[in-house]
């Protein structure tokens, strides 16, 4: 994992022999020119400013960019959302009777999602559904599945009997549009990731002894750039019990200053932070001894001055 570590008063980016391997084999030097300079950053940059500073083209970026995420050093950015109001035609009541009647695949769905959300949809909820199918061509079976999703975390989030509405299941479908998740195949492959991603976030919570709940999303943002920076979850419950000590509960940012710390210093693991924080208490033991015989030393001379 690439991190931090210290030398003196100066910070060292550190990468690992996997990283540099990979890097080597692409024989792309933008592509190792833009991860070193987004370890360095060890933050967000904005194309612009990545591009000023190296040099880059928008076609450098991008194909350097595409590097990284083959070779698996770079997370392929989500894209954002349209804002629905903006982006999505308006349906009239004769257009979307003549749907009903005339497309099966959206006749057969409606009721499904009538039932999954327990209500009748009205003719607002209509044409979102209608801008799902119509205009986003998502399929059926698809929305079908988004709609499941919806309820899902809904109800994970909420508690049972809550329901997403359908504005909220839109704006899900816009990201999946955008995400290019348009089959069935695709949408069980985004599922299973992110079933895999509630997984992990709970095993972080329960070490941040957070039971009842799953993380909001400001939780998620600290708990998400923690395990991509290596951190399992014991070392995160280590910060955790260093956090509360100190500050009585637990502080999101006094905790991810810690785990920082230790990141910039290449510590992941908790046999990595208890090594690495005993050289400190090793040094300091000898220190004292060693001024604890200096001052006997010093006795004895005054004792054997006094004899003379």
């Amino acid at each position: 994992m690439a991190g931090y570590i210290l030398r003196g008063a100066e910070k060292s980016i550190v990468l690992s022999a996997q990283q540099a391997d990979a890097l080597i084999s692409s024989r792309s030097g933008d592509a190792a020119l833009l991860f070193l300079l987004l370890q360095r950053l060890n933050r967000g940059a904005s194309p612009e400013e990545i591009q000023k500073t190296l040099g880059f083209s928008t076609l450098q970026l991008s194909a350097a960019e595409h590097t990284l995420q083959e070779l698996g050093l770079l997370s392929a950015p989500v894209p954002l959302p349209p804002r629905p109001s903006e982006e999505h035609p308006q349906y009239s009541a004769d257009e979307l009777s003549d749907m009903l009647e005339t497309d099966r695949d959206f006749a057969l769905l409606v009721p499904q999602i009538e039932e999954k959300l327990g209500k009748k949809l009205k003719t607002a909820d209509l044409q979102l559904l209608a801008g799902l199918y119509d205009h986003l061509n998502l399929p059926a079976d698809v929305i079908y599945l988004l709609v499941c999703y919806c309820v899902q975390r809904t109800t994970r989030r909420f508690g049972e009997g809550r329901r997403p509405t359908m504005r909220q299941i839109e704006k899900e479908g816009c990201l999946w549009a955008q995400m290019g998740i348009c089959d069935q195949q695709s949408a069980a492959k985004y599922l299973r990731t992110m079933a895999q991603r509630q997984e992990k976030a709970a095993a972080y919570m329960h070490a941040l002894q957070i039971h009842d709940r799953p993380p909001v999303d400001s939780e998620m943002y600290y708990l998400k750039q923690w395990w991509e920076q290596g951190f399992p979850p014991e070392t995160v419950a280590l910060a955790y019990d260093k956090t509360v000590f100190q500050k009585k509960e637990l502080n999101w940012r006094y905790l991810n200053g810690i785990l920082r710390r230790w990141h910039e210093s290449g510590w992941h693991s908790v046999e990595e932070v208890t090594q690495g924080e005993q050289p400190a208490i090793r040094r300091s033991a000898p220190q004292k001894e060693s001024e604890a015989q200096a001052r006997r030393d010093g006795a004895d001379w005054m004792r054997r001055y006094k004899k003379q």
